[in-house]
């Protein structure tokens, strides 16, 4: 404040002290952030730490930029009353939000508080959550929730069923629009599960997360099922069998440099691309080593994985459904600096062929890349649909439809590599030209066909081998005949269903060159609504 009178040319204004109201309105500013930024308080957060968890305000620090967190709501409160709530407490209602920086890139956060009331989610800790989900949206921005909640606050009754669903709706609005990904550091149970569910990757601690509708306690008085929260909804369950885990952390640090690591192969938004890497990987370097993959016999079986390492950028590959449905595999790697999401047949489980927790899992990695502008390389190695009376009844038909939908739909570039099998119906799946695949390579080890030589040669000349002298030998020159006609790479390049047969050490600059000239692909959809995938 400065005295009224002027003062002279070269003099400085006259400093005048606070006056004591002001020191003490912020003074009180002081004390209610303090307030509000104990959580539950020192008993209930050294719990927490002897728990092997950080705090909250912990999270958000480990995960973001230094010094980049801007705190929002900080001093909201429930506005509930029943049940001795409004004589009670509950600093920030439960739950940090706010925006910041990871890797430099803005994002927004929000970290439940299980030291504040287990967590558990009111209608002010809902809209806390919806505020900085809107901001996200609004900026373009991803949001990453960092889950550790007991479930719904009960004493606030239907208003916090009423908070998980305004929660759920928007996670269906900022679905394929911008990045959300959840990361599970302690319970998430019943409506709460659904929410994780509805973002594009789950993250989850060994031994420290768990997400189930109901807990084993219900579980056994519904069905007589005995169980206990890890085999039920521990990390590993998720991740192995029912799919819902994306990757799996040792520790709360490992998981927030995970999801770093991912963020870097993402866009901020629909609208954008992900941002290229500095590289100094030859994008002309070739590998005696796919040359040897290539020359492997037809019913030897290798990792999928080594193939993709050895494609990529510095051979890094970030490995998504690592436990999942492992004779499917997908993941990000970069080409030339830029990011690119890969699909591969694993011929080391269940000898590649698909299945329903592979098309599921394919065909959710497919929607994600294409709505995320991220190119997709897909390696054919792939003997046809696994067959079974439990895939049948399970859903085949309808669910392994997913994959063929997702592919059909996608419209950024696609590129293909057909390495070995490419048989039946699950050929024409993997990106083939048909439901447009845009470059479509094979390596002369390639076997393209309606189903394998040995099976092909039983049914076409049935009656000729059983007339034959010598059944075995007669198969065997049949066999020879097909695999040379109908089982190589060249009757599809013939008819332009492959563009080009490569060598297989070519593979990398090969794929690079097409994805460089892919790069400006524009593709006119017809004029929906949407479509209506075989869910």
């Amino acid at each position: 404040m400065m005295n009224a009178e002027k003062t002279g040319k070269g003099e400085k204004p006259e400093r005048v002290e606070a006056r004591p109201p002001v020191a003490a309105k912020i003074q009180e500013l002081h004390a209610r952030r303090a307030k509000a930024t104990a959580g539950g308080g020192p008993e209930r957060l050294a719990a927490q730490k002897a728990a092997g968890k950080l705090t909250a305000r912990e999270r958000v620090d480990a995960l973001v930029d230094d010094d980049s967190f801007e705190e929002i709501d900080l001093l909201v409160e429930t506005r509930a009353t029943d049940f001795g709530l409004d004589k009670k407490y509950m600093a920030a209602d439960g739950v940090v939000t706010g925006f910041a920086r990871v890797n430099g890139r803005p994002v927004c956060v929000f970290a439940q508080d299980f030291s504040v009331a287990g967590g558990s989610l009111g209608l002010s800790h809902a809209m806390k959550i919806c505020k900085a989900m809107d901001l996200a949206i609004s900026a373009g921005v991803p949001v990453i929730g960092l889950c550790d909640s007991g479930g719904a606050r009960i004493q606030e009754g239907v208003e916090s069923l009423g908070g998980y669903a305004e929660i759920f709706y928007r996670n269906v609005q900022a679905s394929g629009y911008i990045p959300q990904i959840s990361a599970i550091l302690g319970p998430c149970a019943g409506g709460a599960v659904y929410s994780p569910a509805l973002t594009d990757f789950v993250f989850m601690i060994e031994g420290t997360s768990h997400m189930f509708i109901t807990g084993p306690d219900v579980v056994k008085a519904a069905t007589g099922e005995t169980c206990d929260f890890e085999t039920l909804g521990g990390a590993m369950t998720h991740a192995k069998r029912s799919g819902v885990a994306h990757f799996i952390a040792g520790s709360e640090h490992d998981c927030f440099r995970q999801i770093r690591e991912l963020l870097d192969y993402l866009p901020q938004n629909c609208k954008e691309k992900p941002k290229p890497a500095m590289t100094a990987d030859d994008p002309r370097r070739e590998s005696a080593f796919l040359d040897e993959v290539a020359a492997l016999d037809p019913k030897k079986s290798y990792r999928i994985q080594d193939v993709i390492r050895e494609i990529g950028d510095g051979h890094q590959f970030l490995q998504v459904h690592r436990n999942f449905a492992r004779n499917l595999i997908c993941g990000f790697i970069r080409l030339d600096g830029e990011s690119v999401g890969v699909i591969g047949n694993n011929p080391d489980v269940l000898s590649g062929a698909l299945d329903i927790d592979a098309s599921e899992k394919g065909a959710r990695f497919v929607n994600l890349c294409d709505s995320f502008n991220i190119p997709i390389l897909t390696l054919v190695d792939v003997p046809g649909y696994w067959p079974g009376v439990q895939q049948e009844h399970g859903g085949i038909i309808r669910r392994g439809a997913k994959l063929l939908y997702a592919y059909a739909r996608a419209t950024v570039p696609k590129v293909t590599v057909v390495l070995r099998k490419a048989y039946g119906g699950a050929y024409d799946v993997m990106s083939s030209k048909h439901i447009r695949g845009d470059v479509n390579f094979a390596w002369p080890s390639a076997e393209i066909a309606v189903m394998g030589p040995q099976g092909a040669v039983n049914i076409l000349y049935k009656a000729e081998l059983k007339a034959a002298k010598d059944p075995e030998r007669r198969r065997a020159e049949l066999v020879a005949e097909y695999t040379a006609k109908f089982a190589s790479p060249y009757q599809a390049a013939r008819h332009g269903y492959v563009d080009e047969v490569i060598e297989a050490r070519l593979t990398r600059p090969k794929v690079v060159r097409a994805l460089h000239f892919l790069k400006g692909k524009k593709v006119a959809t017809l004029p929906k609504k949407h479509g209506n995938i075989p869910v």
